[in-house]
């Protein structure tokens, strides 16, 4: 007989799809998903016009392009989150799918390399503006008790289309060739505009106070959400376990296609399919996060994601193939199991009128942790070959413990609104 506390699997699995009930998540969360997939089209694009530009030079001009990315969401992020307090966040939403639409537009036509950089840089300008109001938009509009199914999907969404969608992209442009899959992409931005459109003004601005709105130090703004972000003990502890994930998966990102085809001697078919397995334990674990834990307590989620991670990567220097791909699992499942509370403790802890300053400055940081980890993961790659992943992961499990020694987490944490 089950224990009345225990609910059956099939009503576990299908608990984060409760959020569809709420019509306005459910149409936002369309959005992104057509927003993902075009993404992935963009940089399957791109991948595929730095080969003709120059097959030699193709890896340096797409890393070039992931930093630009990056340093779009480090520099914009923070000022969008004190926009998403300020203006009207439908209007933004709206508005950055249709210029990013626009610089889509223009990427079939570039003659130069230096061209991809302006408009990648620019197309991620608007991708920073867009995301941080995204995230405060949610816990708005969308019941409390279906908040974490709601982060969980959208999570789990991600993770899942960072796999799906460069493989449907890659099948596009075989159909209809490397420029033209640009064409397919500004329409998907189409579609997930008209999608934003329809939802109520009214609906996307719950929360925001009119002292906000009337607010003009946007600076002063930008440094209130840091403040906020960094002034709260759980959330510093958060942020800091988003460290530690990145170093571990900035060495999985990194130095995974070195180990497959270098060390283990097989093809880049086995590397899809260990990072497949990568993409799959953490949409497992971001799918069924809100069904798994109700309650506040979200250190352990925060400590066993980092503690996975850590342990993965130790060993993958010693094992066979058929083990990492079973490693790489855990390893995923660790990655959403240590970023995911983190919008949750947001919203927990964050007053409504400045949660688009703190998402802003989260996006910023969690992305900034990733322009520090990958430069150290490429340079274990590169200086010990044979033992770098064992190496990232002492030093992530190191990092670890001195975190937890740091900020000595409560496993009773409860939520307290600053």
């Amino acid at each position: 007989m089950l224990n009345k506390d225990k609910k059956p699997i099939l009503q576990m699995l299908s608990e984060p799809f409760q959020a569809f009930k709420n019509r306005v998540f459910a149409k936002l969360y369309l959005a992104q998903t057509i927003s993902l997939i075009g993404d992935a089209f963009t940089w399957v694009g791109l991948a595929l016009l730095a080969y003709q530009f120059d097959k030699e030079r193709s890896p340096v001009i797409l890393a070039t392009a992931l930093t630009l990315r990056v340093s779009a969401f480090i520099i914009f992020s923070p000022f969008a989150g004190v926009l998403a307090d300020k203006v009207d966040r439908k209007r933004i939403l709206y508005v950055t799918h249709f210029i990013r639409m626009a610089i889509i537009c223009c990427l079939p036509f570039i003659t130069a390399e230096w061209q991809i950089y302006i408009l990648v840089f620019f197309l991620n300008i608007f991708n920073a503006f867009f995301t941080p109001t995204y995230r405060a938009v949610i816990p708005q509009i969308i019941e409390g008790k279906y908040y974490r199914e709601a982060v969980g999907l959208s999570t789990a969404t991600y993770q899942l289309l960072g796999i799906l969608g460069p493989g449907l992209a890659g099948i596009t442009a075989v159909w209809l060739g490397a420029r033209e899959i640009f064409f397919v992409d500004a329409v998907s931005f189409i579609a997930a505009a008209i999608l934003i459109i329809s939802i109520p003004r009214k609906a996307l601005q719950k929360g925001v106070a009119a002292a906000s709105e009337q607010s003009q130090d946007a600076w002063g703004d930008v440094v209130k959400g840091i403040r906020l972000l960094f002034g709260n003990k759980i959330l510093r502890f958060a942020l800091s376990i988003e460290f530690i994930s990145a170093v571990a998966g900035a060495m999985i990102l990194v130095n995974t296609i070195g180990h497959i085809k270098n060390t283990l001697q097989l093809s880049d078919k086995y590397y899809g399919w260990v990072m497949a397995a990568f993409g799959i334990g953490a949409a497992i674990a971001a799918f069924v996060s809100g069904s798994l834990d109700k309650s506040k307590e979200r250190i352990v989620s925060l400590v066993s994601g980092a503690l996975l991670l850590g342990i993965a990567v130790c060993f993958a220097n010693y094992i066979p193939y058929n083990i990492l791909i079973i490693f790489w699992a855990i390893a995923g499942l660790g990655q959403s199991l240590a970023e995911i509370p983190s919008e949750t403790l947001i919203a927990e802890n964050i007053a409504s009128a400045d949660q688009g300053k703190v998402y802003g400055s989260h996006f910023a940081f969690s992305h900034l942790w990733w322009a520090i980890t990958y430069p150290i993961a490429g340079f274990l790659g590169s200086r010990f070959p044979q033992k770098e992943f064992l190496y990232g992961g002492l030093l992530t499990l190191a990092l670890f413990f001195i975190t937890v020694l740091i900020f000595k987490p409560s496993f009773k944490y409860s939520a307290i609104k600053s």
